[in-house]
């Protein structure tokens, strides 16, 4: 009876990788699983990447104007 138990524990030290090994493949699995996350109920993501290129360019030129109209203030309201 010995000998099985002997054979058993072997065998499954040779199964289990590494610490760093598994921490590696904990660390891809996680990125994996976040990236499925981002894609979630997305169906197109390309569109969804121009679309947010869009949002950034917009927000972009918006800086730019208030930066160029000097104090930002926009529009004033003037009563006669």
């Amino acid at each position: 009876m010995g000998l099985c138990y002997s054979c058993c524990r072997n065998a499954s030290t040779d199964i289990t990788p590494d610490i760093e090994t598994r921490r590696r493949q904990q660390m891809e699995a996680a990125e994996r699983r976040l990236k499925e996350q981002e894609k979630r109920g997305i169906q197109d993501p390309e569109r969804l990447k121009r679309q947010q290129q869009r949002q950034q360019e917009f927000e972009r030129r918006q800086e730019e104007a208030a930066k160029l109209s000097g104090s930002g203030t926009g529009l004033r309201w003037q009563v006669n």
